[in-house]
This record gives C-alpha cells, structure tokens and sequence, in this order.
C-alpha cells in the first residue's frame, strides 16, 4: 500500500513533467492557432442551424439536419487534421504524387453520371446520399506538388533558388486543376490561381515569374470574357457586382439582401436564432456562400468582427509558422495556405458585403459543407506539423 502511495505522485509528476518540457509536443502545437480555428467551426455550427432550422424544404423537416452533418463533418476534419500532424508534412512528402492524382480523378469524375449539378455548377459528386466538391482537394494538392518541385533543389543545397525548370515543371502541375474547373467554378479557380501566386512569391523564385502569372491571368480573364465562354448565370453575377440596383429582383437579389441582413444587426446584433432576414430566409444559401450574413444580422458588428479578428489570428500565426520555417518545403506549405485562407475569406465576406463579385466559395471553418471542412481542418494539421518541426527558439 505504501509502495503504490509513494509511487502514484511520482508517476502524476513525471507525466507532468514530460508534458510541460520545452520540447514537449504540447508545447509545440500552436494553440492560438488551433483554438481560433476550433472558436471558427463551432462559432460556425451555431449560424448553420440558424439558417436551416426553419428551412422545412430543405431538412425534411429535422430542424437540426444540417447541424447534425455539420458535426460530423467537423469531426472528420479534426481527425484528419490529427492524423497530418501525427504522420508529419515530410513524411507525407512522398505521397504527394498519389494525392495529386486523386485529385485530379476525382475532379475528372464530375464530368459523369456521378457529378451533380448545384446553382448551374457541375462541380460536385454524389456518392452514397453525401455531395463532395473534388475542387476543394485540388487546393492542397496544388500547394504540396508545388512546394515538392520548387523546394526540391534548394532543400538538397544544389540551388538557393527555384531553377526555371523546376518553376516551368509547378506551374504546369497548377495548371491542370486549373483547367479542369476553370469554365465552371470561376470562384475555385480564382483561389487555386491565388494560391499559385502566393506560393510563387514565397518560393524565392524572380519577381518575373509573378508579374508574368498576373499578366498571364489578366490575358486569360479577358480572352474567356470575349470568347463568351463563361455562362448566362456566372455574367449575371459579375452585373449584379457592378450595379446591384439595376435588377433587385433577378440578379442583384442575392446581394440586396446579403446587405439588408448585415445592416439590420446594427453593433449588437438582433440575437442568435433571432434574425427576421434569417428566420425569414430571404437571403439565398444562407448556410454556405452567405454564412457571413447571419453572423452580421444575429450577432451584428460586434461578432462579425469578431469573426473577422479570429480569422486574422489564424493567417497571423500561418505566416509566423511560414517565417520560422527550417526549409523551403515548409515555408511553401504555410505560405500556400496563407495565400488561400486569406484570399478565400476576403472574397466571401468581400461578396456579403457587396465589394467583390459572388462568386460562389465558403467561408472556411464556418459555412456548411463537408470537403471543405475537411480541406481547411486538413491545412490546419499542416501548419501544425510545420510548426513541431521548428527550432524552439521559433517557436
């Protein structure tokens, strides 16, 4: 009895003890970072039944049907986020090609019978009841393949810079997804272009090859538009940007109504679950591309800015993760990830707002959907593993 009396405080303190050394895993995870992205999706969770527990239609009368797949796809998207940062980005480096290759099957499967068509967009697979959108993986497929081809000689000590081969070799990679969601996922390919630049940026490779890409992307958007390549409902979107006003009804109602609700919350918001635009649903896809709506509306500037700090903490703690990088794969990792989470928030709250053209992407962490959950929880588990790799003194 004595002997388990004296040894019990003895193991509790040498538990304690491993957990709190400088060099512990618990003291190299990045929790400003992993609590901002929790407080997002749950924070999330709590608008997606606001905006779908009276939308009979829709839940088959279940008022917390999309709540319920919601945190089921938060769960999915923690685990994988665990299991990244247990198996490590470097040791995931040789499994790049084979994710790459996913990708680009799984975008290709939208073009047969088990693609779905939603809001005019042939962009999702139906498999088993549940719809994915392959594009979302084709995010992180790009910033992986991408930071393999780029860092692999300068990582080696042949190069301290990208060799023009190794860039021309990345960007053709990029290219590929590019051109599969280009015509009908103009809001994708603005992200995947995004990220692609970012990652160029942060390569090291000369300023040329960003200004080329930019002039490259200007060309492009302006042949597509003279070409009349784009359709009736993706032109439409880009009027009702340029002047909300001339068709409140038709193509502008979408924006009308985003800004109605924001406005309507005033500092204090209305209260949660008490939004007459949301209760009201007047604001269309509500729980996905106008989540930033009901935050505006319910919990007014107060609480939409707060979503707006948290995700600031995020990218603040991704570009210091960036900066503390011991190789030029890891840096290229976080700074992928910087460039979409950034650009990807700024469009969707742009487009609530009325500053950017709706353009059809998620909010991540808050707006409904499962591939992208799992993609952005994926790119926290990456930061994360960047981040347990760096010198304490990064830390």
């Amino acid at each position: 009895m004595s002997v388990h009396t004296l040894t019990l405080p003895a193991q509790r303190g040498n538990a304690w003890r491993r957990l709190s050394a400088r060099d512990s895993v618990a003291r190299r995870v990045d929790w400003v970072l992993l609590l901002a992205a929790a407080a997002l999706s749950l924070l999330g969770l709590l608008l997606i039944y606001s905006a779908t527990r009276n939308r009979t239609e829709i839940t088959d009368g279940d008022p917390r049907y999309f709540l319920i797949r919601q945190v089921i796809n938060l769960a999915v998207g923690v685990a994988l986020a665990l299991g990244v940062m247990w198996l490590g980005h470097h040791r995931l480096r040789g499994a790049v090609p084979l994710f790459f290759a996913f990708s680009m099957g799984a975008m290709l499967l939208v073009f047969t019978p088990l693609g779905t068509e939603i809001n005019g967009q042939r962009a999702w697979l139906s498999v088993a009841g549940y719809t994915l959108q392959p594009g979302e993986f084709a995010k992180v497929a790009i910033i992986l393949g991408m930071a393999l081809i780029l860092a692999a000689q300068v990582d080696a000590g042949d190069s301290e810079q990208p060799a023009s081969r190794a860039i021309w070799q990345s960007l053709a990679l990029a290219a590929a997804p590019l051109a599969v969601v280009v015509i009908d996922d103009m809001g994708m390919a603005m992200v995947l272009s995004v990220i692609v630049l970012g990652i160029l940026l942060a390569s090291g490779a000369p300023l040329r090859w960003s200004l080329g890409l930019i002039l490259a992307g200007v060309a492009a958007a302006v042949l597509v538009w003279t070409l009349g390549v784009l359709d009736q409902y993706q032109l439409d979107r880009f009027a009702a940007f340029t002047d909300p006003s001339r068709d409140p009804s038709g193509v502008g109602y979408n924006v009308n109504q985003a800004r109605i609700a924001i406005g309507s919350g005033g500092l204090n918001g209305t209260g949660l679950f008490n939004g007459t635009q949301t209760t009201g649903q007047f604001v269309p896809e509500q729980h996905t591309d106008f989540i930033f709506t009901v935050a505006g509306e319910e919990l007014g500037f107060l609480g939409a800015g707060g979503i707006i700090v948290l995700i600031g903490l995020i990218l603040w703690r991704a570009l210091r993760i960036a900066r503390g990088a011991t190789d030029l794969y890891s840096t290229i990792i976080a700074a992928g990830i910087v460039a979409w989470l950034a650009f990807q928030s700024f469009e969707n709250i742009g487009m609530a707002l009325g500053i950017m053209p709706v353009a059809g992407v998620p909010l991540p962490f808050l707006s409904y959907g499962g591939t992208a959950m799992f993609v952005s929880w994926i790119a926290i588990g990456l930061l994360q593993s960047v981040s347990m790799k760096r010198p304490l003194s990064a830390a």
